[in-house]
């Protein structure tokens, strides 16, 4: 589980628990704050890679996000994950890759619910999943679109994502200030589908140890000079991903 200096990598990984062939496995796009599915997934090329290998394609968005409703009540957003929960299909396992809060909320669906997760890719995360942090300076950024000097860079450019066209500033707030509380150890263990994590050697999610260490079956792979905001465009980022789901 050691950190790998560039793309690529040899440790092996638990072979899936099923012989069903990868191509007939549909993948869930879950995407990060004050994106979408259109503008995380599609615009970057990522639904069109997928579909040309016969990949089936589920895109999710979450509640708050994109064509899904927006309500301004944080209590709303308390179980933020069930927006991926239904979107997956009634049997059978799903691959899925997450970005940011997207992958957060990945492995809280794949703790809850262990076998329908073939294969997960998380993008931008890492030991920030143990974290607890005051959602309150972003989210006032995000509702006044000025981020307080001392809240620092990534708060200034989540409030602006957060006026982007289509999004509702109201309720990307709620959704910060919602009830939750971070990800332990023992929930993060109960995932039992291989696990590739990808980072930006300048993501401020950074480190991952603690995460790839409760991850029972999970490699790494570093993004040289990628920031976080960078990471889903990064095709270094779309090849690992769909190298890892390919298998």
């Amino acid at each position: 589980m050691a950190d790998e200096p560039a793309l690529g990598g040899t440790t092996p990984l638990q072979p899936p628990e099923t012989e069903r062939s990868s191509v007939d496995v549909p993948v869930v796009l879950v995407h990060g704050f004050a994106s979408s599915f259109e503008r995380n997934w599609r615009e970057p090329g990522w639904v069109d890679l997928l579909q040309d290998e016969g990949r089936s394609v589920i895109g999710v968005d979450l509640l708050g996000h994109g064509r899904a409703a927006k309500p301004s009540e944080p209590a709303a957003y308390s179980a933020l994950e069930e927006s991926i929960v239904a979107a997956l299909p009634a049997a059978g396992p799903v691959d899925a890759v997450g970005f940011s809060m997207g992958a957060q909320l990945l492995l809280r669906a794949a703790s809850a619910a262990p076998g329908r997760f073939r294969r997960i890719v998380l993008g931008g995360v890492g030991d920030n999943v143990f974290a607890s942090t005051d959602p309150e300076p972003v989210a006032r950024a995000v509702e006044t679109g000025q981020a307080a000097e001392e809240v620092g860079p990534s708060a200034a450019a989540l409030a602006h994502f957060a006026m982007a066209p289509g999004n509702d500033r109201a309720a990307l707030a709620a959704c910060l200030r919602r009830p939750r509380a971070p990800l332990t150890e023992a929930e993060v263990a109960a995932v039992r589908a291989p696990v590739l994590v990808v980072l930006g050697e300048r993501d401020f999610a950074r480190p991952a140890d603690r995460l790839l260490a409760a991850l029972p079956d999970a490699r790494l792979v570093s993004l040289s000079g990628t920031d976080h905001f960078g990471t889903p465009k990064d095709f270094r980022f779309v090849q690992a991903a769909l190298d890892f789901v390919r298998t």
